[in-house]
């Protein structure tokens, strides 16, 4: 024997069983369910990104995949290769010598743990004052660290949410090797209007 709770349309349910017409829902109930299957979409693309990136470029992986994001926002990249880095994955470049300021240094992080201060620190020592660092982490940066950012107009902390509005953002111009691992389209839902 199994038992379950009717949590959503409970009034419906209700009327079925006793024979009677549904309620029609009203507006407003019709606008918080519109929201809900809206977040609810929302929430587990999000998800699913996040472990596709989780699963499928850790380590050396994702900073090629962050380079190749930098080189479709119009910069000019040098990966590092696999192995150990001195805590430098990416420098980034405006131009295609890579003379004109800033230079963008950039720390990839793949784990699933927080990024703690100590890291964002070391980082942010290796960032010239006209140059600018980025620290990439998939999963997030604890409160410390973002303390430690937050004051320095020259260093910028990206997490997992940030770079799943990057992968959105750019995903029509990815290459066919990362929309092979993220496979993706897109789809249409309600947007709630506020008054």
């Amino acid at each position: 024997m199994s038992f379950f709770q009717v949590k959503n349309y409970a009034d419906e349910f209700q009327a079925a069983l006793e024979g009677k017409a549904a309620p029609a829902p009203s507006a407003e109930e019709e606008d918080e369910a519109i929201s809900f299957v809206a977040d609810d979409i929302e929430r587990q693309s999000r998800d699913f990104v996040l472990k596709q990136i989780h699963q499928k470029l850790n380590g050396h992986g994702l900073a090629e995949f962050v380079g190749h994001l930098l080189n479709l926002m119009g910069y000019k990249t040098r990966v590092s290769e696999p192995g150990p880095d001195r805590g430098i994955d990416i420098v980034a470049h405006k131009d295609d010598l890579g003379v004109t300021p800033p230079t963008i240094i950039v720390q990839v992080k793949s784990g699933e743990g927080d990024v703690n201060e100590a890291a964002v620190s070391e980082l942010s020592g290796k960032v010239s004052e006209k140059d600018f660092g980025l620290f990439v982490s998939a999963a997030g940066f604890n409160k410390r660290a973002r303390d430690f950012a937050f004051p320095k107009r020259n260093l910028k902390l990206i997490d997992g949410d940030e770079l799943v509005e990057l992968v959105y953002k750019y995903y029509p111009q990815l290459d066919a090797k990362y929309k092979g691992m993220i496979p993706l389209r897109s789809v249409y839902i309600p947007e709630t209007l506020t008054e």
